[in-house]
């Protein structure tokens, strides 16, 4: 349960930090450090969203209550699809071939994780 709170304080610092530098920044003054600053909060946020989801999904429908250490590894490898979507959106590149390889990657990354641990 210690850990749940902590992600979700984290997220939400995350979050407030990443709303202000939307609204008090451009990108053209904000430099290299701050988009390295942006994707992190992002990440952050994203994180803690779909470890939420998924703590609920467990809750609901397989009932089981705890979250184990390896379902925040298959939380923390499926919020870098976002940033990766958002990386490709950024390049202009965003196609039916874009998301099947950010999906096929998503999927070996969580094959790994199944496997490996």
């Amino acid at each position: 349960m210690k850990k749940n709170r902590i992600i979700s304080y984290i997220s939400i610092i995350g979050l407030a930090a990443l709303i202000l530098m939307l609204n008090l920044t451009s990108p053209t003054e904000i430099g290299p450090f701050g988009v390295l600053l942006f994707f992190t909060t992002l990440y952050i946020s994203i994180f803690g969203i779909i470890s939420a989801i998924m703590q609920a999904y467990y809750k609901v429908a397989l009932k089981r209550t705890t979250f184990r250490n390896k379902d925040y590894l298959y939380a923390a490898v499926m919020s870098f699809g976002p940033i990766m979507l958002l990386m490709a959106r950024s390049f202009g590149v965003v196609n039916i071939w874009t998301i099947g390889l950010i999906a096929s990657f998503l999927f070996l990354a969580e094959f790994l994780v199944a496997k490996r641990i």
